[in-house]
């Protein structure tokens, strides 16, 4: 199995990452107007947490992303990865973290074991010290560990990204929509693997357009719209922002009358079901039963609904 090795007194940080003012501005000449991608970024992703990183198309996201991977340089701010400071120490802040990108960059002519082994050297991984096979294995690829790149499916090509992304052993590792496209049956190996990755000491960023699964999976998420932070907290917790509840009544016949009460608003659905949306925090659930009963209604069956992490996320990234 993959293990997360310590570097020094940089495992002592509280933090995978810090980041503090970071700006990323584009553009700006005589033809291109300046485009701001992220403006005065504050975050901190602590060590050992699957922390999810959303916000719709354009949000900065892959800015974010691209600066915390090398491949971008941010316009002011400081980035700080496994305790090594960006601008002092790029390297060893580069050798921190693995990317597994969404797009689908392979040479067509490498092999699994042959991209692997490039990677690693890349990074300086002396041969000795080089995972290869234990990463195909890991990644489900060690029966195509000499197939060429261009012959293998959609599927497996992502698979061997991610075991590009842990050549060089990072303490960080970030999957930017590893699931997007993927059947189901892909999707559930990645996220085993994931979650072995991360029961073993590695810290996972992830960014995904499937809220349900960014729910399941992570600790903490952030969520960034128009190059800002606008909410950071546990998933639980940004779940309880919402407080917006749902009751659905099962008659024991045909309702008549409809329910009434302050702080409730109630529908009426094909089936004959009643549909009675609230906010637990000034209508708790007793109130909107005693307005069923005063309604002469006898209840066959009851079930509650409440936010799920889309409904927080269009509320929080909806145009301001």
């Amino acid at each position: 199995m993959i293990d997360t090795p310590a570097r020094g007194k940089s495992t002592m940080a509280a933090n995978a990452i810090e980041i503090r003012g970071l700006t990323k501005t584009y553009g700006g000449g005589r033809n291109s107007p300046e485009k701001q991608a992220l403006k005065g970024i504050d975050l901190d992703v602590p060590q050992g947490s699957v922390f999810g990183l959303l916000g719709p198309n354009g949000a900065g996201k892959s800015t974010l992303i691209n600066i915390l991977a090398g491949l971008v340089l941010k316009t002011s701010g400081q980035v700080t990865i496994w305790g090594f400071d960006q601008d002092v120490n790029p390297r060893q802040s580069r050798a921190s973290i693995g990317v597994m990108p969404q797009e689908l960059n392979l040479d067509p002519f490498f092999t699994p074991r042959g991209a692997l082994e490039v990677q690693a050297g890349l990074y300086g991984v002396p041969r000795k010290q080089r995972k290869s096979d234990e990463i195909l294995r890991l990644i489900g690829l060690e029966d195509k560990a000499d197939a060429y790149a261009r012959t293998l499916s959609g599927g497996m090509r992502r698979r061997l990204l991610l075991g590009k992304a842990l050549v060089h052993t990072p303490h960080i590792l970030v999957l930017d929509e590893p699931t997007a496209g993927v059947d189901i049956e892909l999707r559930q190996m990645l996220w085993e693997n994931i979650r072995r990755l991360n029961q073993k000491g590695m810290t996972i960023i992830l960014t995904t357009h499937y809220l349900e699964e960014a729910e399941e999976m992570c600790d903490e998420i952030a969520i960034i719209n128009l190059g800002e932070l606008v909410a950071r907290d546990s998933t639980a917790n940004l779940l309880e922002r919402l407080d917006a509840k749902t009751m659905i009544i099962h008659p024991d016949s045909p309702a008549t009358t409809l329910p009434k009460g302050e702080g409730i608003e109630v529908s009426k659905r094909a089936d004959g079901a009643l549909v009675i949306n609230y906010h637990s925090a000034a209508t708790p659930a007793e109130a909107v039963l005693a307005a069923v009963r005063s309604a002469g209604i006898s209840i066959r069956d009851v079930k509650t609904e409440q936010a799920d992490l889309q409904d927080v996320f269009l509320e929080l990234t909806r145009s301001r």
